[in-house]
This record gives structure tokens, C-alpha cells and sequence, in this order.
């Protein structure tokens, strides 16, 4: 594992993890597929954000005006719907965050895509949709630890 940044800590420990897991995947992506995720990955993300910003904002004023009726559907329905917004919200903060520095390809940034993807995965918990959490943590963290030494 390339080592960027001095991080220590639990992130740092969970990184490691997952990293050693991917160490014993026995596919990779051929380099052309790899650079070109790296090249093109920031400019789709882009995109997808600006595409994605009115609707995430109108789901967030509807999410608003329901709340409430929500939660009269019974606690978990509440609860979930709540946890749902504010992980949306926050996985694409980061992700946001993020951008500029995929452009000159920081490990800072692929490091907020990391967090970003954990975020998404503790959600998915929370929700109690383990499958979709082990497929998307597993697709997420394979292409991210495949891109991870274009980033320095």
C-alpha cells in the first residue's frame, strides 16, 4: 500500500483493512480501463453532480415538507427516511469536496471518495440493506483501490 500521508487512526486502520483485502483479489483492470477512469472520472462526476443538484434539491424540500408524516408512519419509516436524506447529504458533500483535487489527482481527494464510500456503506446498514451494502462497498472499493496509485 502506498502510503501518501501520515494517517493514523481508525479511518487509517479501516483503509488498511479493506486495503489488504483487495490485495488478494486475483483481477485487475487493465492499466487503459485504470487511466481512463482516472482521466474521465472527475469530469463524469461533475456532470452527474450537476445533473443530480436540482433534483437532490427538490427531494430535500420534499423530504422536509414529509418529515413529519414520515414519522407517523411509524418510527423505523421515520428513521430510515432521516438517516437516508443525511447520508445523501453527506456522501455528497464529500463528494463535492472532493472534486477539485480528483482534477490533480491528490490522495486527499481519493481519500474523501473513500470516506464518501464509507459513509454510503454505514447507511446502507442503518437501513438494514446488507446485500446492497456488501455489493456496492465491494464494487466502490475495488475500482477505488485499483485508481489509488495515480493519486499522489
Amino acid at each position: 500500500m502506498q502510503t501518501h500521508s501520515h494517517q493514523t487512526g481508525f479511518l487509517h486502520d479501516v483503509e488498511i483493512f479493506f486495503h489488504n483485502l483487495y490485495k488478494k483479489v486475483p483481477w485487475h483492470l487493465p492499466t487503459s480501463v485504470r487511466e481512463f477512469i482516472v482521466k474521465f472520472g472527475p469530469w463524469i462526476t461533475l456532470v452527474v453532480i450537476i445533473l443530480a443538484l436540482p433534483v437532490i434539491l427538490l427531494a430535500l424540500g420534499i423530504s422536509t415538507l414529509l418529515a413529519p408524516f414520515v414519522f407517523l408512519a411509524g418510527a423505523h419509516a421515520g428513521f430510515g427516511f432521516l438517516i437516508s436524506g443525511i447520508i445523501c447529504l453527506l456522501a455528497l458533500i464529500l463528494e463535492v469536496m472532493a472534486l477539485p483535487g480528483l482534477f490533480n489527482r491528490s490522495i486527499k481527494s481519493w481519500h474523501l471518495i473513500f470516506y464518501s464510500v464509507l459513509v454510503n456503506a454505514i447507511g446502507q446498514i442503518l437501513l438494514w440493506d446488507i446485500v446492497g451494502m456488501i455489493i456496492g462497498l465491494g464494487l466502490s472499493l475495488y475500482i477505488l483501490f485499483e485508481i489509488e496509485g495515480y493519486y499522489h
